[in-house]
């Protein structure tokens, strides 16, 4: 099978982007002919050229790196495993975030939503999980949906499922079709949603999580946090989701 030449595949990530030639040229401060040269093969982009361009079209790290190799050349990022001992301080950083929220859930995880870490307040959450789901690696968006996860427990599934396959969704375009995810998004969206009841109207300023834990009902609303410094594949694909109580109730319960 023949590897997509780098002008296709540069085309391709530019209409993903809905970006004219022209449009990309002028961010690029490059001319529109030399991107029209580049993407039918007519000229062949430096390797400045082809990082300058992808940055321009938000080309996520790793892909950067497959379009470098399609152009011929070496890939820029280093794409470790996060217990490399390069990554070591860093992953110790991240774990002392994680650690520092307690007594509420927070977790790291990775570009594909599998959990990397976590607090120890998640495990409450896991409870009614059945085993099966519990084998590494843990995604988060299958535990929450899955008919044997958490679906049962989240008492506004709808809405927070409509939230998660909208995320997913952002997601499989910012990556321009990930396999993976988007085999995640299939898996998903053929889960039965049940006899979960009709969503109430949306009132909240966020989207939260309402879920039955013992015989308590928590809300929780999450925030992502990435690291922006990365030059580095793996960590560039990690992010933070930090749950926040949205109500006191909530924070009671969680704090005791």
């Amino acid at each position: 099978m023949t590897s997509p030449s780098i002008g296709s595949e540069l085309r391709r990530w530019r209409e993903l982007r809905a970006l004219s030639q022209l449009a990309l040229a002028t961010q690029a401060e490059v001319s529109t002919r030399h991107v029209s040269y580049v993407e039918n093969g007519r000229s062949r982009p430096t390797p400045e050229m082809i990082v300058r361009l992808a940055e321009v079209m938000a080309v996520p790290m790793g892909e950067q790196n497959r379009l470098l190799l399609a152009g011929g050349f070496a890939p820029r990022y280093p794409h470790r495993t996060t217990d490399d001992e390069a990554l070591a301080p860093m992953m110790a950083g991240l774990r002392s975030l994680l650690d520092a929220h307690a007594p509420y859930p927070a977790l790291l995880l990775d570009d594909h939503w599998d959990i990397v870490d976590a607090n120890r307040a998640v495990d409450a959450l896991l409870t009614g999980c059945d085993p099966s789901l519990l084998e590494p690696p843990l995604n988060v968006i299958r535990l929450c949906l899955h008919p044997l996860g958490l679906a049962a427990s989240i008492r506004n599934l709808p809405v927070w499922r409509a939230h998660l396959l909208h995320q997913l969704g952002r997601r499989i375009t910012h990556t321009g079709g990930d396999p993976d995810l988007v085999a995640l998004r299939d898996e998903v969206d053929a889960y039965p949603v049940g006899d979960a009841p009709t969503a109430r109207p949306q009132v909240d300023p966020v989207v939260p999580l309402e879920i039955e834990v013992g015989d308590q009902v928590l809300r929780l609303f999450s925030v992502a946090s990435q690291i922006e410094s990365a030059s580095d594949v793996t960590l560039n694909g990690l992010h933070l989701e930090t749950f926040v109580p949205a109500d006191d109730r909530t924070r009671q319960v969680l704090s005791r």
